[in-house]
């Protein structure tokens, strides 16, 4: 399935949760996705991207407990119908989203609970999804920048591109 149709499926899903095991279970799934889409790009991806990708799939590693995470739903991680990431600028932005989505999650269900456990479950994810999220946003701004580098080229070389040839003609000599 692709990225942004599972990140979409995520954010339904974080968004319908009620009760902290069913917000832990979606947060573990967030995790999951990033993982997934990191490891995806990193295979697949821009090469400019391939090392941040990389890391992006090695933080998210902390959440690997979640394929065995007892809050996760019979139905298993979502994460494993990844098949392809179409448009990889919308799909870091939506992953961001969804991260960003979790973490606020996370933070409520840490705040509302007395289970000293529990609180420090949520700690530690809430720093693996902020770290998450940081390494999207760097890997969405390297895309930024490569697109500013390239419209620059575009616009010194002008409208008709470069034009290449000898420049006797132009100094009069056939």
């Amino acid at each position: 399935m692709e990225a942004e149709r599972l990140i979409a499926a995520g954010r339904s899903a974080l968004a319908g949760s009620r009760g902290v095991p069913a917000v832990m279970a979606e947060a573990w799934q967030a995790q999951a996705l990033a993982r997934a889409v990191g490891g995806q790009l990193a295979r697949y991806g821009p090469a400019e991207l391939r090392t941040e990708a990389r890391g992006l799939s090695e933080t998210c590693a902390l959440g690997s407990a979640v394929l065995d995470h007892p809050m996760v739903p019979a139905g298993g991680v979502r994460a494993s119908q990844l098949t392809e990431v179409d448009h990889v600028p919308r799909t870091l932005a939506a992953l961001a989203l969804l991260l960003g989505e979790a973490g606020i999650a996370l933070v409520g269900v840490a705040c509302g609970t007395e289970e000293e456990g529990l609180y420090w479950q949520c700690i530690e994810a809430i720093d693996a999804v902020d770290e998450s999220v940081d390494r999207v946003h760097g890997m969405l701004r390297r895309l930024a920048e490569q697109e500013h580098e390239q419209q620059l080229e575009r616009e010194r070389d002008g409208p008709s591109g470069v034009i290449h040839g000898p420049a006797g003609f132009v100094a009069g000599q056939p």
